[in-house]
């Protein structure tokens, strides 16, 4: 499965320069919308935001109102075909659900993830047994699960109906789907996890699943493009601060796509694009670098760990 660009971020993009020429030209929605003859007026708004996949055709529109010609132009072009090829990116996945979709087009972009798992296990470490415990215990919950949506703008699909969920384990077949990218060949992404203490000792799974996830952790931890770190319980976060939760930063290879993460929550999963947000998360992962334990380190807790469960 080689990388291919993020729809999701890609449609963030096209939407920014969108709104970036229609300011340039002087344009308001509404006279754009009756320029290009759209019936919809909403459908400038969700290009914008990026809540929609773009159809070619009305990039094209708007890049003749907009006076777009020579290079300027095919980069956009180019950017409008990345961001609606959902459909050949999904060809890539033996199975993908709509609550996993999200994370796995944004991991499928990036040249570079790091990750901060507070409770439990971030879901691209994550076992099959560990995977179904953490699916199923929040079950009866999922009624109301969406996938990633940006919080500056509005969700990537309806907000007020979110997909409904799918069976337990077709969701665990789509977690494990998306596990791929870490040995893709080529080009897989340099991948950082912080994992704090209470991930791997607390109560996120039984007794018998968390000892498979170690040893599962310490093979992973030997991929050239893997570094798995533990933060101890007592390790000071900066100036003695705690994470909110656990989060997701994501890099892509394109200078101009934005560094995007991706926040966790009950109710929904959060994708956080813009340049403040996400140097406040970028800065409190090197908060937790500096306090976590190098990888060698690291290697060696789990592997204790690991050794103190097989003599129980």
């Amino acid at each position: 499965m080689p990388r291919g660009s993020s729809p999701i971020v890609r449609r963030q993009r096209l939407g920014v320069e969108l709104r970036r020429l229609r300011e340039v030209a002087g344009l308001t929605g509404e006279q754009v919308v009756e320029r290009v003859g759209w019936a919809a007026k909403s459908k400038l708004s969700r290009l914008e935001n990026g809540r929609s996949r773009p159809d070619l055709a009305d990039v094209l529109d708007l890049l003749d109102l907009y006076r777009v010609r020579g290079r300027d132009r095919e980069q956009l072009v180019a950017i409008a075909r990345d961001a609606g090829n959902t459909r050949a990116w999904l060809r890539a996945y033996p199975v993908m659900t709509q609550r996993q979709r999200g994370y796995a087009e944004l991991e499928a972009g990036s040249a570079r993830i790091r990750e901060y798992g507070l409770g439990v296990v971030p879901g691209l470490l994550q076992t099959p047994d560990y995977a179904r415990v953490r699916i199923l215990s929040s079950w009866s919950l999922s009624a109301g699960a969406s996938a990633p949506v940006p919080a500056q703008r509005p969700a990537i699909g309806p907000v007020a109906e979110p997909p409904a969920p799918q069976e337990p384990e077709t969701e665990v077949a789509a977690r494990l789907a998306r596990q791929a990218i870490l040995t893709r060949a080529p080009d897989p992404p340099r991948y950082e996890a912080i994992l704090d203490e209470q991930a791997l000792t607390g109560r996120g799974a039984p007794d018998e699943v968390r000892d498979a996830q170690l040893v599962h952790l310490a093979g992973l931890a030997l991929l050239p493009n893997v570094t798995i770190r533990v933060l101890p319980r007592t390790a000071t976060v900066g100036r003695h601060f705690v994470p909110y939760t656990g989060f997701s930063i994501y890099h892509f290879p394109d200078p101009e796509d934005p560094e995007t993460v991706a926040v966790e929550t009950l109710a929904r999963e959060l994708v956080l694009t813009d340049r403040n947000s996400v140097d406040r998360y970028a800065t409190v992962f090197g908060w937790l670098s500096d306090a976590a334990l190098d990888p060698i380190r690291s290697r060696s807790w789990i592997s204790a760990r690991i050794e103190d469960s097989r003599r129980k």
